[in-house]
């Protein structure tokens, strides 16, 4: 009797917590996506292999770390979304010389949901990661540094000395602000719990 109710509380608190966690997604785009996931079947065995596509270790850090992270996992939905939206047939009549497959009132339906979650994706990032996009955009501009010109290498030295210093600060800066924190709260224990 007491590991049925043990068992019961538990499923309502799992499902309480799973309400709570999916509390920010729509309805509608959660009907989207099981939509979409039948056009896009895979085997089993390939979709519980435990390979994500997205790391989610990344998410284990700093909170400015993990927002960089979505701002780029965004930024990859909305280019996997515009590939699979170019991969659907066009909704144009066949010709006598067409060797493409006319689209179907199926395929309709695949490329208004896409365009859908496209939409929400973008709106996301556009009211929630504008930061996380600007330094990401300004990450991939580090890729295009030529190394082997002696103008830049000469540059990057002078360069170096500034942005070490600023690296250095800035972990301190964290650490300083770590170490606020953690009395604030520990200053907020002592007011709430005063000793007798």
């Amino acid at each position: 009797m007491f590991a049925t109710a043990r068992a019961v509380v538990c499923l309502s608190l799992w499902l309480s917590v799973c309400q709570v966690r999916g509390a920010y997604i729509p309805a509608e785009m959660n009907e989207t996506i099981q939509g979409l996931l039948q056009h896009y079947t895979i085997p089993i065995k390939e979709r519980f292999n435990q390979k994500p596509v997205f790391s989610h270790e990344a998410l284990n850090g700093q909170m400015e770390g993990k927002r960089v992270f979505i701002g780029g996992v965004l930024e990859t939905y909305e280019k996997l979304i515009g590939q699979m939206l170019k991969q659907q047939p066009t909704p144009t009549p066949q010709t006598a010389g067409s060797t493409e497959r006319p689209a179907s009132a199926g395929d309709a339906n695949v490329r208004k949901g896409l365009n859908y979650i496209l939409k929400k994706v973008k709106e996301l990032k556009k009211h929630h990661y504008k930061e996380q996009e600007k330094l990401l955009q300004e990450l991939k501009a580090l890729e295009h540094i030529k190394l082997d010109n002696r103008v830049v290498q000469s540059k990057a030295l002078r360069e170096l000395l500034w942005l070490y210093e600023e690296a250095s600060s800035l972990n301190d800066e964290i650490e300083l602000r770590r170490r606020r924190r953690r009395r604030r709260r520990q200053a907020r224990r002592v007011k709430t719990h005063p000793r007798a």
